[in-house]
Protein backbone atom coordinates (compact mmCIF):
# COMPACT_ATOMS: atom_id res chain seq x y z
CA UNK A 1 0.00 0.00 0.00
CA UNK A 2 1.25 3.50 -0.77
CA UNK A 3 -0.02 6.70 0.83
CA UNK A 4 -1.85 7.11 4.15
CA UNK A 5 -5.16 5.34 4.75
CA UNK A 6 -7.16 8.58 4.70
CA UNK A 7 -5.79 9.25 1.22
CA UNK A 8 -7.37 6.07 -0.19
CA UNK A 9 -10.46 5.83 -2.36
CA UNK A 10 -13.74 4.75 -0.84
CA UNK A 11 -14.88 2.19 -3.45
CA UNK A 12 -18.32 0.61 -3.46
CA UNK A 13 -18.82 -2.76 -5.15
CA UNK A 14 -21.98 -3.44 -7.18
CA UNK A 15 -22.55 -6.98 -8.41
CA UNK A 16 -25.10 -9.75 -8.84
CA UNK A 17 -24.44 -13.00 -6.97
CA UNK A 18 -25.76 -16.05 -8.76
CA UNK A 19 -26.64 -17.83 -5.52
CA UNK A 20 -28.90 -14.95 -4.42
CA UNK A 21 -30.95 -15.11 -7.60
CA UNK A 22 -31.15 -18.91 -7.46
CA UNK A 23 -32.55 -18.52 -3.94
CA UNK A 24 -35.16 -16.11 -5.34
CA UNK A 25 -36.36 -18.81 -7.76
CA UNK A 26 -34.47 -17.99 -10.94
CA UNK A 27 -33.12 -20.90 -12.97
CA UNK A 28 -29.59 -22.13 -13.69
CA UNK A 29 -29.56 -20.81 -17.25
CA UNK A 30 -31.14 -17.47 -16.30
CA UNK A 31 -28.34 -16.83 -13.81
CA UNK A 32 -25.43 -18.20 -15.83
CA UNK A 33 -23.87 -14.76 -16.37
CA UNK A 34 -23.92 -13.78 -12.69
CA UNK A 35 -21.00 -13.88 -10.28
CA UNK A 36 -19.73 -16.38 -7.76
CA UNK A 37 -18.73 -15.22 -4.24
CA UNK A 38 -15.08 -15.93 -5.08
CA UNK A 39 -15.10 -13.17 -7.67
CA UNK A 40 -16.25 -10.56 -5.16
CA UNK A 41 -13.81 -11.83 -2.54
CA UNK A 42 -10.89 -11.57 -4.97
CA UNK A 43 -11.92 -8.15 -6.21
CA UNK A 44 -12.35 -6.72 -2.72
CA UNK A 45 -9.07 -8.23 -1.48
CA UNK A 46 -7.23 -6.82 -4.47
CA UNK A 47 -8.69 -3.32 -4.15
CA UNK A 48 -7.71 -3.27 -0.48
CA UNK A 49 -4.19 -4.45 -1.35
CA UNK A 50 -3.99 -1.45 -3.69
CA UNK A 51 -4.67 0.85 -0.74
CA UNK A 52 -8.38 1.51 -1.19
CA UNK A 53 -11.27 1.18 1.28
CA UNK A 54 -14.06 -1.01 0.00
CA UNK A 55 -17.72 -1.47 0.80
CA UNK A 56 -19.97 -4.16 -0.61
CA UNK A 57 -23.21 -2.80 -2.03
CA UNK A 58 -24.50 -5.72 -4.10
CA UNK A 59 -27.40 -5.78 -6.51
CA UNK A 60 -29.44 -2.88 -7.84
CA UNK A 61 -32.23 -2.83 -5.22
CA UNK A 62 -29.62 -2.47 -2.46
CA UNK A 63 -27.87 0.26 -4.43
CA UNK A 64 -31.17 2.16 -4.71
CA UNK A 65 -31.73 1.90 -0.96
CA UNK A 66 -28.23 3.19 -0.26
CA UNK A 67 -28.47 6.09 -2.69
CA UNK A 68 -31.84 7.17 -1.33
CA UNK A 69 -30.37 7.03 2.15
CA UNK A 70 -27.67 9.47 1.08
CA UNK A 71 -24.71 7.10 0.93
CA UNK A 72 -21.99 8.00 -1.56
CA UNK A 73 -18.62 6.65 -2.66
CA UNK A 74 -15.54 8.09 -4.38
CA UNK A 75 -15.94 5.40 -7.04
CA UNK A 76 -18.17 2.40 -7.63
CA UNK A 77 -16.55 -0.69 -9.11
CA UNK A 78 -19.50 -1.99 -11.09
CA UNK A 79 -19.82 -5.54 -12.39
CA UNK A 80 -23.62 -5.86 -11.98
CA UNK A 81 -25.11 -7.72 -14.97
CA UNK A 82 -28.79 -7.41 -14.08
CA UNK A 83 -31.40 -10.08 -14.59
CA UNK A 84 -34.20 -8.82 -16.89
CA UNK A 85 -34.48 -7.08 -20.25
CA UNK A 86 -32.08 -5.70 -22.81
CA UNK A 87 -31.32 -2.72 -20.57
CA UNK A 88 -30.34 -4.82 -17.57
CA UNK A 89 -26.63 -4.00 -17.68
CA UNK A 90 -27.37 -0.28 -18.03
CA UNK A 91 -29.50 0.05 -14.88
CA UNK A 92 -26.74 0.45 -12.26
CA UNK A 93 -24.72 2.98 -14.31
CA UNK A 94 -27.87 4.98 -15.04
CA UNK A 95 -28.66 5.24 -11.33
CA UNK A 96 -25.08 6.23 -10.53
CA UNK A 97 -25.13 8.88 -13.26
CA UNK A 98 -28.32 10.34 -11.82
CA UNK A 99 -26.74 10.69 -8.38
CA UNK A 100 -23.38 11.88 -9.71
CA UNK A 101 -21.39 8.89 -8.45
CA UNK A 102 -18.47 7.88 -10.70
CA UNK A 103 -18.03 4.23 -11.66
CA UNK A 104 -15.87 1.83 -13.62
CA UNK A 105 -16.60 0.53 -17.10
CA UNK A 106 -19.01 1.71 -19.75
CA UNK A 107 -21.95 4.09 -19.48
CA UNK A 108 -25.66 3.15 -19.79
CA UNK A 109 -25.86 3.87 -23.51
CA UNK A 110 -22.92 1.59 -24.34
CA UNK A 111 -24.07 -1.22 -22.05
CA UNK A 112 -27.60 -1.20 -23.48
CA UNK A 113 -26.29 -1.02 -27.04
CA UNK A 114 -23.73 -3.80 -26.74
CA UNK A 115 -26.13 -6.23 -25.07
CA UNK A 116 -28.19 -6.08 -28.29
CA UNK A 117 -25.95 -7.94 -30.75
CA UNK A 118 -27.82 -6.70 -33.82
CA UNK A 119 -27.61 -3.00 -32.93
CA UNK A 120 -23.95 -3.48 -32.01
CA UNK A 121 -23.19 -4.93 -35.43
CA UNK A 122 -24.96 -2.01 -37.14
CA UNK A 123 -22.67 0.43 -35.33
CA UNK A 124 -19.42 -1.42 -35.95
CA UNK A 125 -20.32 -2.08 -39.58
CA UNK A 126 -21.05 1.62 -40.13
CA UNK A 127 -17.66 2.35 -38.56
CA UNK A 128 -15.97 0.15 -41.16
CA UNK A 129 -15.21 -2.75 -38.81
CA UNK A 130 -15.52 -6.14 -40.55
CA UNK A 131 -18.42 -8.25 -39.27
CA UNK A 132 -20.42 -10.99 -41.00
CA UNK A 133 -23.65 -10.04 -42.79
CA UNK A 134 -26.67 -10.56 -40.58
CA UNK A 135 -30.43 -10.33 -40.15
CA UNK A 136 -32.42 -9.82 -36.93
CA UNK A 137 -35.45 -12.13 -36.90
CA UNK A 138 -38.33 -11.09 -34.63
CA UNK A 139 -41.01 -13.44 -35.98
CA UNK A 140 -40.14 -17.09 -36.62
CA UNK A 141 -42.94 -17.31 -39.19
CA UNK A 142 -41.23 -14.64 -41.28
CA UNK A 143 -37.56 -15.51 -41.25
CA UNK A 144 -36.76 -15.82 -44.94
CA UNK A 145 -33.29 -14.36 -45.42
CA UNK A 146 -31.13 -13.69 -48.46
CA UNK A 147 -27.92 -14.81 -46.76
CA UNK A 148 -26.18 -17.95 -48.06
CA UNK A 149 -26.32 -21.11 -45.98
CA UNK A 150 -24.89 -22.34 -43.68
CA UNK A 151 -25.84 -19.68 -41.13
CA UNK A 152 -25.31 -19.19 -37.41
CA UNK A 153 -28.28 -18.38 -35.13
CA UNK A 154 -28.20 -17.12 -31.52
CA UNK A 155 -30.30 -14.97 -29.17
CA UNK A 156 -29.97 -11.22 -29.68
CA UNK A 157 -29.20 -10.31 -26.06
CA UNK A 158 -27.59 -13.15 -24.07
CA UNK A 159 -24.07 -13.93 -22.87
CA UNK A 160 -22.04 -16.87 -21.56
CA UNK A 161 -23.01 -18.86 -24.65
CA UNK A 162 -26.69 -19.02 -23.65
CA UNK A 163 -28.76 -20.26 -26.58
CA UNK A 164 -25.67 -21.48 -28.45
CA UNK A 165 -25.21 -25.24 -28.97
CA UNK A 166 -24.62 -27.86 -31.65
CA UNK A 167 -27.79 -26.79 -33.48
CA UNK A 168 -26.76 -23.14 -33.82
CA UNK A 169 -25.39 -23.82 -37.30
CA UNK A 170 -28.32 -24.23 -39.70
CA UNK A 171 -27.96 -25.62 -43.22
CA UNK A 172 -31.31 -24.84 -44.84
CA UNK A 173 -34.53 -22.86 -44.49
CA UNK A 174 -36.33 -25.54 -42.50
CA UNK A 175 -33.56 -25.67 -39.87
CA UNK A 176 -33.46 -21.85 -39.78
CA UNK A 177 -37.18 -21.57 -39.09
CA UNK A 178 -37.08 -24.26 -36.41
CA UNK A 179 -34.12 -22.70 -34.66
CA UNK A 180 -35.54 -19.17 -34.74
CA UNK A 181 -38.86 -20.44 -33.42
CA UNK A 182 -37.15 -22.19 -30.52
CA UNK A 183 -34.92 -19.26 -29.51
CA UNK A 184 -37.62 -16.60 -29.80
CA UNK A 185 -39.97 -18.70 -27.66
CA UNK A 186 -37.34 -19.73 -25.12
CA UNK A 187 -35.66 -16.38 -24.55
CA UNK A 188 -38.57 -14.05 -25.47
CA UNK A 189 -36.34 -11.92 -27.68
CA UNK A 190 -35.34 -11.77 -31.37
CA UNK A 191 -32.76 -14.07 -32.91
CA UNK A 192 -29.59 -12.94 -34.67
CA UNK A 193 -28.91 -14.77 -37.94
CA UNK A 194 -25.49 -14.22 -39.47
CA UNK A 195 -23.16 -15.71 -42.03
CA UNK A 196 -21.09 -18.55 -40.64
CA UNK A 197 -17.45 -17.78 -39.92
CA UNK A 198 -15.61 -21.11 -40.25
CA UNK A 199 -12.14 -20.10 -39.08
CA UNK A 200 -10.16 -19.55 -35.87
CA UNK A 201 -11.94 -18.13 -32.81
CA UNK A 202 -10.10 -15.42 -30.87
CA UNK A 203 -10.86 -13.23 -27.88
CA UNK A 204 -8.90 -10.01 -27.37
CA UNK A 205 -8.51 -8.44 -23.94
CA UNK A 206 -8.58 -4.64 -23.92
CA UNK A 207 -7.71 -2.10 -21.25
CA UNK A 208 -8.34 1.63 -21.44
CA UNK A 209 -10.67 4.07 -23.14
CA UNK A 210 -10.58 5.78 -26.55
CA UNK A 211 -7.09 6.54 -27.81
CA UNK A 212 -5.65 5.17 -24.56
CA UNK A 213 -7.14 1.73 -25.16
CA UNK A 214 -4.70 -1.10 -25.85
CA UNK A 215 -4.82 -4.81 -26.48
CA UNK A 216 -3.49 -6.70 -23.46
CA UNK A 217 -3.36 -10.07 -25.16
CA UNK A 218 -5.28 -12.55 -27.27
CA UNK A 219 -6.52 -16.06 -26.54
CA UNK A 220 -7.37 -18.58 -29.21
CA UNK A 221 -10.33 -20.76 -28.26
CA UNK A 222 -9.68 -24.34 -29.35
CA UNK A 223 -12.44 -26.94 -29.01
CA UNK A 224 -11.14 -30.31 -27.84
CA UNK A 225 -12.48 -33.78 -28.76
CA UNK A 226 -15.84 -34.26 -27.08
CA UNK A 227 -16.80 -30.58 -27.27
CA UNK A 228 -19.94 -29.42 -29.04
CA UNK A 229 -18.64 -28.77 -32.57
CA UNK A 230 -18.60 -25.47 -34.40
CA UNK A 231 -19.28 -23.05 -31.55
CA UNK A 232 -17.99 -21.80 -28.21
CA UNK A 233 -21.31 -22.90 -26.75
CA UNK A 234 -22.95 -22.74 -23.34
CA UNK A 235 -21.99 -26.35 -22.59
CA UNK A 236 -18.43 -25.84 -23.82
CA UNK A 237 -18.09 -22.81 -21.52
CA UNK A 238 -19.67 -24.57 -18.54
CA UNK A 239 -17.36 -27.57 -18.96
CA UNK A 240 -14.39 -25.68 -20.37
CA UNK A 241 -11.82 -27.47 -18.19
CA UNK A 242 -12.41 -30.68 -20.17
CA UNK A 243 -13.72 -29.38 -23.50
CA UNK A 244 -11.72 -26.23 -24.33
CA UNK A 245 -8.08 -25.20 -24.61
CA UNK A 246 -7.21 -21.50 -24.24
CA UNK A 247 -3.96 -20.69 -26.02
CA UNK A 248 -2.23 -17.31 -25.75
CA UNK A 249 -1.27 -16.18 -29.26
CA UNK A 250 1.02 -13.27 -30.07
CA UNK A 251 0.55 -10.43 -32.55
CA UNK A 252 4.32 -10.19 -33.08
CA UNK A 253 4.43 -13.79 -34.30
CA UNK A 254 1.07 -14.19 -36.03
CA UNK A 255 -0.27 -11.74 -38.62
CA UNK A 256 -3.84 -12.93 -38.07
CA UNK A 257 -3.58 -12.10 -34.37
CA UNK A 258 -2.19 -8.65 -35.17
CA UNK A 259 -5.13 -8.07 -37.52
CA UNK A 260 -7.57 -9.33 -34.88
CA UNK A 261 -6.23 -6.93 -32.27
CA UNK A 262 -6.53 -4.02 -34.71
CA UNK A 263 -10.15 -4.98 -35.49
CA UNK A 264 -10.93 -5.38 -31.79
CA UNK A 265 -9.54 -1.95 -30.91
CA UNK A 266 -11.43 -0.34 -33.80
CA UNK A 267 -14.69 -1.88 -32.57
CA UNK A 268 -13.98 -0.95 -28.93
CA UNK A 269 -13.40 2.68 -29.85
CA UNK A 270 -16.32 2.88 -32.29
CA UNK A 271 -18.71 1.61 -29.61
CA UNK A 272 -17.32 3.91 -26.90
CA UNK A 273 -16.42 1.11 -24.47
CA UNK A 274 -14.37 2.08 -21.42
CA UNK A 275 -11.73 0.83 -18.98
CA UNK A 276 -11.56 -2.87 -19.81
CA UNK A 277 -13.28 -5.83 -21.44
CA UNK A 278 -13.09 -8.32 -24.28
CA UNK A 279 -13.84 -8.45 -27.99
CA UNK A 280 -14.66 -11.81 -29.58
CA UNK A 281 -13.74 -12.47 -33.20
CA UNK A 282 -13.74 -15.31 -35.67
CA UNK A 283 -11.95 -15.71 -38.99
CA UNK A 284 -13.78 -15.91 -42.30
CA UNK A 285 -13.06 -18.44 -45.06
CA UNK A 286 -10.08 -16.38 -46.20
CA UNK A 287 -8.56 -16.29 -42.73
CA UNK A 288 -9.37 -12.66 -41.90
CA UNK A 289 -10.80 -11.94 -38.42
CA UNK A 290 -14.28 -10.42 -38.13
CA UNK A 291 -16.01 -8.87 -35.15
CA UNK A 292 -18.60 -11.12 -33.47
CA UNK A 293 -19.43 -9.37 -30.21
CA UNK A 294 -18.01 -7.31 -27.36
CA UNK A 295 -18.14 -7.87 -23.61
CA UNK A 296 -17.76 -4.50 -21.84
CA UNK A 297 -18.52 -6.14 -18.45
CA UNK A 298 -16.17 -9.10 -18.70
CA UNK A 299 -15.93 -11.69 -15.92
CA UNK A 300 -13.27 -10.90 -13.33
CA UNK A 301 -12.71 -14.11 -11.40
CA UNK A 302 -8.89 -14.29 -11.21
CA UNK A 303 -8.70 -17.99 -12.12
CA UNK A 304 -11.80 -18.75 -14.18
CA UNK A 305 -12.59 -15.69 -16.33
CA UNK A 306 -11.14 -15.06 -19.78
CA UNK A 307 -9.89 -11.50 -19.25
CA UNK A 308 -7.86 -12.25 -16.08
CA UNK A 309 -6.59 -15.51 -17.60
CA UNK A 310 -5.30 -13.88 -20.78
CA UNK A 311 -3.92 -10.92 -18.83
CA UNK A 312 -1.98 -13.21 -16.50
CA UNK A 313 -0.66 -15.26 -19.41
CA UNK A 314 0.41 -12.01 -21.08
CA UNK A 315 2.36 -10.96 -17.97
CA UNK A 316 -0.15 -8.63 -16.29
CA UNK A 317 -1.01 -9.81 -12.77
CA UNK A 318 -4.55 -9.71 -11.43
CA UNK A 319 -3.78 -6.78 -9.07
CA UNK A 320 -2.29 -4.80 -11.94
CA UNK A 321 -5.31 -5.61 -14.11
CA UNK A 322 -7.69 -4.23 -11.47
CA UNK A 323 -5.39 -1.25 -10.85
CA UNK A 324 -5.41 -0.45 -14.58
CA UNK A 325 -9.21 -0.49 -14.65
CA UNK A 326 -9.43 1.87 -11.65
CA UNK A 327 -6.83 4.20 -13.19
CA UNK A 328 -8.73 4.32 -16.47
CA UNK A 329 -11.99 5.20 -14.67
CA UNK A 330 -10.24 7.83 -12.52
CA UNK A 331 -9.43 9.92 -15.60
CA UNK A 332 -13.17 10.71 -15.92
CA UNK A 333 -13.92 11.61 -12.31
CA UNK A 334 -13.40 14.47 -9.90
CA UNK A 335 -9.86 15.82 -9.39
CA UNK A 336 -9.46 14.32 -5.90
CA UNK A 337 -10.07 10.77 -7.12
CA UNK A 338 -7.82 11.19 -10.14
CA UNK A 339 -5.08 12.68 -7.93
CA UNK A 340 -5.21 9.84 -5.42
CA UNK A 341 -5.03 7.15 -8.09
CA UNK A 342 -2.24 8.93 -9.98
CA UNK A 343 -0.17 9.29 -6.78
CA UNK A 344 0.09 5.57 -6.17
CA UNK A 345 3.29 3.80 -7.14
CA UNK A 346 3.08 1.38 -10.07
CA UNK A 347 5.35 -1.28 -8.58
CA UNK A 348 4.73 -4.77 -10.05
CA UNK A 349 2.39 -6.79 -7.86
CA UNK A 350 2.23 -10.53 -7.48
CA UNK A 351 -0.61 -12.55 -8.91
CA UNK A 352 -3.00 -14.35 -6.50
CA UNK A 353 -1.17 -16.99 -4.52
CA UNK A 354 -3.52 -19.86 -5.43
CA UNK A 355 -2.57 -21.91 -8.46
CA UNK A 356 -3.83 -20.43 -11.72
CA UNK A 357 -5.92 -22.69 -13.91
CA UNK A 358 -5.23 -22.81 -17.63
CA UNK A 359 -8.86 -22.62 -18.67
CA UNK A 360 -11.81 -20.41 -17.86
CA UNK A 361 -14.93 -21.33 -15.89
CA UNK A 362 -18.57 -20.36 -16.09
CA UNK A 363 -18.07 -16.63 -15.50
CA UNK A 364 -16.39 -15.34 -18.66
Amino acid sequence: MSGPVDDSLHIGLTYDLREEYLALGYGEEETAELDQPGTIDALEETLRSLGHRTERIGRVDRLMERLLRGDRWDLVFNIAEGIRGLGREALVPALLDHYGVPYTFSDPLVLALTLHKGMTKHVVRDAGVPTPDFVVVEDAERCAVSLPFPLFVKPIGEGTGKGVDGRSIVKDQAELEARCRELISRFRQPALVEELLPGRELTVGILGTGDRARAVGTLEVILLPGAEPGAYSYVNKERCEELVEYRLVHAAQDAVVAEAEAVALAAWRALGCRDGGRVDLRCDRWGHPSFMEVNPLAGLHPLHSDLPILSTLAGLSYPDLIDSIVRSAAVRVQPRVARIVASRRRAPRAAPTSRRRTSAGAAH
